[in-house]
Parts: C-alpha cells; structure tokens; sequence
C-alpha cells in the first residue's frame, strides 16, 4: 500500500427531500384536509479518526463523495426516510480544510469525528401549515440544499518525538532497536521511503510514540527530493533528535551535516525551527576515545543536549531514551496548559450550491 498523506477530494451532502402537498380524498369523508408528509433529512459526510489507518490512499483513488438524498413527503402524512450518513474513516493526525484553507477539523485523536458536510433540511408538507383560517393549503416546502465544496485532506503524524537527519545517519537503526517499529534498513541513501512509527516502552510500562522522518537534504524545503513531502509530520512532535554521522563514510564534517538539516528545519518555518531539539552523535563505536573527544569539542559551538550512542551496539542508548521521555512528559503537561492557544475550527464548513437543481439533474443523467 503506497503512503499517501495529502489528497484533495470533493464532498457533496444530501439534499434535503420535498414536503408533499397532498389531501385526503376517501369515501364518506368530505373534509379530509392536507396529509402532505415532510421530506427527509439529506445525509451527512462525516469524517472519523482511527488508528486502524495509517494512510490517505483510499481518499486519494476515490476523489469524490457523495452522500444519499432525503426522500420526498408523501399523503397520508407520510414523512420520507433520511438519507443514510456516510463516516469516512481516516488516520489519526488527519487535518481538513477547504478550498480556501479554512480549518474544518483536526482529527488528532481516535474516535475524533466531525461533520464535513452537512446534509440539507427536509421541507415541510402541507399538513403543517394548516390553520384555523387556512384549513386547506396548497403548498409545501422543497428540500434545503445540502453542503458542498472541495476539501484538502492533510496527514500530520502523532508524534512525540522525530528523527531527523540526513540519509543513512542511522535513525532506521535506531527507531528499530528502541522500538516495535521495523523499517527497511541498507547501506545506501533513502532506503526509508515513507515515514516510520514506533511505540518505546520505558521500564516503568509509560512510554512515547517515536517517527523516523525520511530523505531530507538540502533544499527538501523547497520541493528537492522527497524530504519536503515529510516535513509536515515534524510539526506535532514534542521533540526532534537530530542525528549525525561522526564516521560519515564521504568525510562531510559534522558541522556541514548540522548546518545542512538545521537550514532546512528553519526553511520550513517556525513552528519546526522552534522546537527543542537533542543532538545525538552517531556510530561512536567507530571511534577510539581522542575521536570521541574532537567530536565533542567540534559540536560544541551547537547549544542543545548532545549524547554519543551507537545504534548499533546499543552503547549510550538507555540515557537518550530517559533524556527524551523526561522532555516529553514536560512537553505534553506545557501542551495541556496551553490547550486554549490552539487553532480551532471554523465555525462556516462548505458552501452550499446554489443551483440546486441543476446539480441534482446532472448527477442523475450520469
């Protein structure tokens, strides 16, 4: 199954059905009156967050959705049945907005559901506009439009903690020794096509939700390479750790490595750039103890926590991993307190069409 985490589809609610104008016509009853029905609701485009996915592709190979029309109101008071919802499930970390770029939902947690588009109100029939002064009315209502547009569906992964770096640092590796996750490893550049998660189990049962974010280089801010479509998924983690390669088999120093996915991070703006951020200096096994020291001493200029480990022996890995889950539990209680700062959904979702008719007249000569 190929990884998709953007797609752009249309959605279309149900219209609401026509009230029915209608009289009672049986023997021996000479005043029967209206018994117009209403029509029923149109259905509902709802979206829903499950873990159960991980991926946007079925959204991608299907680019439309269109819900079920109310039925119409018929005599005898006889209300026409609602048009069936339609849930459309999608991985959790799912944003949606429309065509303008308007937030409609952000589905961050299972069983986060939202209604993308409503469906259109029945209209009345003629039983209920009859009065004392009106006892025969010969009119009823036709059934409201239901909502439509475009929607651009966006997957930002749940994350708390990113791997960056340049390709074959190690954070493969790494993501498989620490974790349940297990990626395709190899000894040349973007073996990891897609981004990888995995859950770290610390002793105490507690633990945190790590991503290996892939093939970033230089100008993967701008559309080089295939880093920029996985920059987004850097943007929910609580903290990036920034691998190096301290035995980089073509020799690029450690500070050019730094520089490079640094610039790159900052490219892609401040909600990246800000983020705190652990330097961990990979491959130490292959370095005697005067190397290790120059390695420490050429990161020095770079002011945030620095760690020596070797994914592959294990050695310096148990403190990283105590280091990054005491940030992230300080990160999640700062994120609680600050949950009233975030960005929350419109109030308007999609427009409604106009021309009503006409919409419903193409759909059916198709």
């Amino acid at each position: 199954m190929r990884f998709i985490d953007e797609v752009t589809i249309e959605v279309r609610a149900g219209h609401g059905g026509a009230g029915a104008s209608s009289f009672r016509r049986e023997k021996y009853i000479p005043k029967g009156g209206p018994d117009g029905g209403d029509g029923g609701r149109g259905a509902h485009v709802i979206f829903t967050a499950t873990r159960d996915k991980n991926t946007l592709q079925e959204l991608y190979l299907r680019k439309r959705i269109i819900a079920e029309n109310g039925r119409p109101g018929q005599g005898r008071n006889k209300h026409g049945r609602m048009g069936k919802d339609i849930e459309v499930f999608v991985p959790v970390g799912t944003v949606i907005r429309n065509e303008h770029g308007d937030l409609l939902a952000d589905l961050n947690q299972d069983g986060a559901s939202a209604v993308i588009a409503q469906g259109g109100a029945g209209g009345q029939g003629n039983a209920r506009f009859a009065t004392s002064t009106n006892q025969a009315p010969r009119y009823s209502q036709p059934g409201l439009p239901g909502e439509a547009g475009i929607c651009h569906l966006e997957l930002k992964m749940m994350a708390d903690v990113g791997l960056v770096g340049l390709p074959n640092a190690g954070k493969s590796t790494l993501i498989s020794r620490v974790s349940n996750a297990r990626p395709k490893i190899a000894d040349y550049p973007f073996t990891t096509l897609a981004p990888s998660l995995g859950q770290v189990f610390m002793d105490d049962g507690d633990g945190f939700v790590i991503a290996d974010i892939p093939g970033l280089i230089e100008g993967a801010h701008e559309g080089r390479g295939l880093g920029h479509r996985f920059l987004r998924h850097v943007e929910r983690t609580r903290l990036l750790l920034h691998l190096v390669d301290v035995a980089h088999p073509e020799g690029i120093s450690i500070h050019d490595q730094i520089k490079e996915i640094e610039g790159e991070l900052k490219g892609y703006g401040d909600s990246v750039a800000q983020k705190q951020r652990f330097l961990v200096l990979n491959k130490v096994d292959a370095l005697d103890d005067v190397m290790r020291e120059e390695v420490l001493q050429e990161a020095e200029e770079y002011h945030m926590p620095k760690y020596l480990i070797s994914s592959v022996s294990g050695e310096g890995v148990a403190q990283l991993l105590r280091d990054t889950y005491d940030e992230v539990m300080r990160a999640r209680t700062h994120e609680m307190e600050h949950e009233a700062s975030r960005e929350k959904p419109v109030t308007t979702r999609l427009t409604v069409p106009e021309a009503v008719e006409s919409i419903h007249d193409s759909e059916a000569a198709r």
